[in-house]
């Protein structure tokens, strides 16, 4: 059976398209247009009633979740070299993964988001202000947790934590927060471009593709 991604452009499921393309499986792609509310209709409601992205249709049932895509694709294709055998790597990359899923991409969803969290103008407008303070320090934390001489999250191993950190990381620009602040952080960046598997995804990803 082949894999299939339900993704949206600008959204996190970036990351699982890069694993997607570096572990070399077969795999179909499934666009949900978000300006058109399709996340939102009935028929998506029963492939992730969360009206969210990414999901993954796997031989065994539907994922959702960044964190447990990457690493049950990470995990099954163990040629691809993006599963580390010992523990506390393991580890590293999870720590990496739960730190961008539960604060730096809460922090970035609050600009264009915040009817999740509050419904009065004001409140919408003070959460949206907020966003460039919240993502700087996260990029600052980010920055001290990236290892000397890197250029990965794991230093010289690169691993799922790098596909997830890249996608988290390119939204900084849109939040007002520049990158190149951060000296480790967007060598990493460069270091994810230059790979043939974010090249050809990065490109469906933009505007226009």
């Amino acid at each position: 059976m082949t894999l299939t991604l339900h993704l949206a452009k600008g959204t996190v499921a970036l990351a699982s398209h890069i694993a997607l393309e570096e572990i070399g499986a077969p795999f179909d792609l499934v666009w949900v247009d978000f300006r058109a509310g399709e996340q939102r209709s009935d028929e998506y409601a029963r492939i992730n009633p969360k009206g969210r992205v990414p999901v993954l249709t796997t031989p065994h049932g539907r994922l959702t979740e960044t964190p447990a895509i990457l690493n049950w694709l990470a995990a099954t294709h163990p040629a691809a070299g993006l599963w580390p055998d010992d523990a506390f790597q393991r580890a590293r990359i999870d720590e990496m993964s739960a730190f961008l899923a539960s604060t730096m991409h809460v922090n970035h969803a609050h600009r264009m988001r915040g009817a999740r969290w509050a419904d009065r103008p004001e409140s919408l407008a003070d959460m949206a202000a907020k966003v460039p303070e919240t993502m700087a320090a996260a990029a600052a934390l980010v920055e001290k947790a990236l290892p000397d001489g890197g250029p990965w999250v794991l230093g010289d191993r690169y691993s799922t934590a790098d596909m997830h950190l890249f996608t988290v990381s390119s939204w900084l620009e849109g939040d007002s927060v520049e990158i190149t602040d951060f000296p480790r952080l967007s060598a990493h960046a460069d270091a994810m471009r230059a790979r043939p598997a974010v090249q050809r995804t990065w490109a469906l990803h933009q505007p226009g593709a």
